[in-house]
């Protein structure tokens, strides 16, 4: 199982805040995460 970290994408239209998660290089971009690491804006 290769990790990577992500932006998970949140937030309304055209205004997105993304949550950096550690997820499996196969899953979906908004999918299956392991761990939450913080947010973004």
């Amino acid at each position: 199982m290769a990790v990577r970290l992500r932006l998970m994408r949140m937030g309304k239209k055209k205004q997105p805040t993304y949550r950096v998660v550690a997820a499996d290089s196969r899953s979906p971009r908004n999918g299956r995460f392991i761990e939450i690491i913080g947010t973004y804006q």
